[in-house]
């Protein structure tokens, strides 16, 4: 039981949650190029390394998070950044180097899939609701809207939406 509320807890914390979640992929990327290449803690990441974590980072995003294709960044631009981020000048990222340069590097693209998922899973049923009652008053129309469920009516808008959005996202 006090797992449970705990979990809860963190959840409605929400930033620090997020936080909390993107530090243990940080971590999880970090300890597998270490341990790969066998260097110890203190040596950091080299530039390849970070390279391919950020390869299979984006791989994961767009893999599982909604939207369109999210492609990395070229390999100078990402240079630019690790020598921005890598604060002790050794041209290598240790752990906390490289959980900041992550999270930069991956914030633009999950704030755009948070505002698609609101938009379609928030904004369009809430349209629809108040579509479906404007159209009530419409002769003819207005019994056959009257006798589909809310439910039904908010989600074939919501499906419209993301075939809309999913169409939008092959044209760009």
């Amino acid at each position: 039981m006090g797992q449970v509320i705990g979990s809860l807890q963190d959840k409605l914390q929400g930033r620090q949650w997020k936080e909390r979640q993107v530090r243990k992929i940080t971590d999880k990327a970090f300890d597998h190029f270490k341990d790969e290449s066998g260097k110890s803690e203190e040596e950091g990441l080299t530039f390849e390394d970070v390279y391919i974590a950020v390869l299979e980072i984006y791989n994961d995003i767009n893999k599982y998070l909604p939207g369109p294709h999210y492609d990395p960044p070229s390999k100078e631009k990402l240079l630019i950044m690790m020598e921005e981020y890598d604060f002790d000048v050794n041209k290598r990222l240790d752990r906390e180097e490289f959980a900041e340069f992550i999270r930069k590097l991956t914030a633009d693209s999950l704030c755009h899939i948070s505002l698609k998922l609101v938009i379609t899973f928030v904004a369009a049923p809430l349209v629809a609701l108040m579509a479906k009652r404007a159209t009530e008053q419409v002769p003819r129309v207005g019994p056959v809207v009257q006798r589909v469920p809310n439910s039904v009516y908010a989600s074939i808008i919501a499906l419209g939406v993301v075939l809309a959005q999913k169409s939008g996202d092959d044209c760009v």
